[in-house]
């Protein structure tokens, strides 16, 4: 074989191994931490963190249930909320989760949050769902153009995964919506009354 030939092969070799080099360089370089949106006054200094999925069907179904909790305690406790899209069976959670990241970085994610799961059947199933999220976008006032730069980039991938190695680290068992009361993993219906009882116990053990 001509010295050509060699030359081919080891540019093939050099390009590879720089390819590899830098997406494992890219990979230990990302340094995103966890999302932090909460709301709530915190007065007994009480956390409930909610991990879950915006197409999530169970999630939807706790939504109402959770923002009356969240108004019943308004003063007393912070609810949190985490994204754990579950991309094996929601073939839109991730997006969903994207579009929620995008609208905090204009302080928007609350609002966003609601509208997702207010909207849940609309955008869930459709195969275009990003022109869902910028009528969203565009009905809460935001920046459009900045909205969909954001949508796309690798600082609102890297959260949401920051979230799901988060999650990951707890030991729980994949599935949403999973709820922590103090970094306790509880178990709860879809009630106030369920809720109520173990915010009531875990403020009772603060005094």
């Amino acid at each position: 074989m001509d010295k050509r030939f060699w030359g081919i092969i080891v540019a093939i070799i050099l390009v590879f191994g720089g390819i590899v080099y830098f997406n494992n360089r890219s990979s230990s370089n990302t340094t995103a931490s966890p999302s932090h949106h909460v709301e709530g006054g915190n007065k007994k200094n009480v956390t409930l963190l909610e991990y879950g999925d915006y197409q999530c069907p169970a999630c939807e179904s706790y939504y109402p249930i959770v923002k009356q909790v969240v108004a019943k305690y308004k003063d007393d406790i912070t609810f949190q909320f985490r994204n754990l899209p579950l991309t094996q069976v929601h073939q839109n959670a991730f997006v969903g989760a994207r579009a929620a990241e995008a609208a905090a970085l204009q302080n928007k994610f609350w609002e966003m949050h609601d509208m997702l799961y207010d909207n849940q059947d609309a955008w869930s199933q459709s195969s275009d769902p990003a022109s869902y999220f910028y009528k969203y976008a565009t009905e809460l006032g935001m920046n459009l153009g900045q909205f969909k730069k954001d949508y796309a980039s690798s600082k609102v991938n890297d959260t949401i995964n920051a979230d799901i190695a988060a999650f990951n680290k707890t030991g729980a068992a994949m599935a949403t919506p999973t709820f922590f009361l103090d970094g306790k993993k509880i178990d709860t219906t879809a009630s106030i009354d369920s809720f109520s009882k173990q915010i009531d116990a875990e403020i009772a053990n603060k005094n």
